[in-house]
């Protein structure tokens, strides 16, 4: 009986699992080492546009997996901060079926988690297994982990986040970009807000230097919202981190009622600095490559980064399988085909970030003007505004790019 060629991945997280189970259904033996000794995803929303539920689909976790936990929010609406006067809005849920044959989704990170985990089976996932470093040999990749042990694979991802130890080890340090913004960020159960009466809409409230969105998840039981703030003082890049109701008051004083009552109805904010990194150079070296954050860690204004792990997921898997028995070229061509798509992404959500959070009041002014000339005149521009994130079939894109 052949062995099956066995994949090594550094990191538990959306990208790893997704990684995990596209290599397991394409015949690979994945082995996921998490550093965590228990599962615990983020306490918050994720938003999975067509491109990312697309890819979903590929992997065997479609609309029965996600039904009872996700939301399809009808449109996207972006509001003035203090009067809550719309700037402009864009249908989303139907619209999104019809133009792109893929739904918008808002979902619980740990709700994602865990139907991903779910599809992979418990088997090739190992806890408490922190990777400190690996070795190339002839053959394969020697993984070193904290205790001690080792363990052998013909590949290893890491998929272990922006302070990637395995990128560190593979390509050398690099620090990340503090962006000047740090966010907050809650869930709250719907019960509590029942009498703000909330459309099932990806709502994005626009004010000098700073925005408030806000969304459902978990099949509608309860609502995400982050906010984010400049900042030059806390660059602390953890998810974990306390922060307090009187704070995000304090820094949201004098918007909308609406915000003030969804503030006022939270138990638990946290807070954490937005980082992102220059385009790497390079992802791999050997046998060795990176996914998700660990390769193109990226602002959150154009809600991609756990859309573009799950689609490095399963275009890394559709090239080892391509090029079976060479895995060096497998990730070279993994590169070639998700770099030029990753950085793109990359710039387009650092362009975001100065679009949502101007300060000065001519620029405010000129911005939600346009903004506001074209959803009356030219609906259309909006509607098809991002329509080369949303359209995008990770897989079909890579067999078009081979082809050339």
């Amino acid at each position: 009986m052949v062995s099956r060629p066995r994949i090594l991945i550094a990191g538990g997280g959306i990208g790893g699992l997704a990684a995990a189970l596209a290599l397991q259904r394409a015949g690979f033996e994945p082995r996921v080492f998490e550093q965590a000794p228990r599962l615990q995803p983020v306490g918050a929303g994720i938003q999975m546009s067509p491109n990312a539920t697309r890819a979903l689909v590929q992997l065997g976790c479609g609309e029965e997996h996600l039904r009872d936990v996700a939301v399809a929010p009808g449109a996207l609406q972006v509001k003035s901060w203090r009067t809550g006067r719309c700037i402009f809005s864009t249908p989303l849920g139907k619209r999104c079926l019809q133009d792109y044959g893929a739904p918008y989704y808002h979902v619980h990170r740990a709700d994602l988690h865990a139907v991903l985990l779910k599809a992979l089976g418990p088997e090739p996932l190992h806890l408490g297994a922190r990777c400190t470093g690996f070795v190339e040999e002839d053959g394969g990749v020697r993984v070193e982990l904290e205790d001690g042990s080792r363990t052998w694979g013909d590949v290893l991802i890491g998929a272990d986040g922006i302070h990637s130890r395995i990128r560190t080890a593979a390509l050398g340090p690099e620090q990340p970009r503090f962006s000047g913004y740090m966010a907050f960020r809650a869930v709250i159960p719907a019960e509590r807000i029942q009498g703000l009466r909330l459309q099932r809409d990806l709502t994005s409230w626009w004010g000098p230097g700073r925005h408030f969105l806000h969304y459902f998840i978990s099949g509608g039981r309860q609502l995400n919202y982050v906010a984010v703030v400049p900042t030059r003082t806390w660059h602390l890049e953890s998810w974990s981190v306390e922060g307090s109701r009187e704070e995000l008051l304090s820094e949201f004083q004098g918007w909308h009622p609406v915000l003030q009552e969804l503030i006022r109805a939270t138990d638990r904010v946290f807070k954490w600095a937005l980082y992102d990194r220059d385009p790497l150079p390079r992802w791999s070296s050997g046998r060795v490559t990176l996914l998700g954050d660990a390769a193109h860690p990226m602002l959150p204004f154009q809600a991609q980064g756990g859309a573009q792990a799950i689609e490095d997921a399963v275009v890394l898997a559709s090239c080892l399988t391509r090029r079976a028995g060479r895995p060096q070229e497998a990730l070279v061509e993994y590169e070639r085909l998700r770099k030029p798509r990753a950085h793109q992404v990359q710039m387009a959500s650092r362009g975001s970030a100065q679009l949502f959070h101007l300060a000065r009041p001519l620029q405010v002014l000129e911005r939600n003007t346009r903004l506001r000339l074209t959803q009356r005149f030219r609906p259309d521009v909006l509607a098809h505004r991002m329509d080369w994130l949303y359209e995008h079939d990770a897989l079909a894109e890579a067999e078009r790019v081979r082809g050339l």
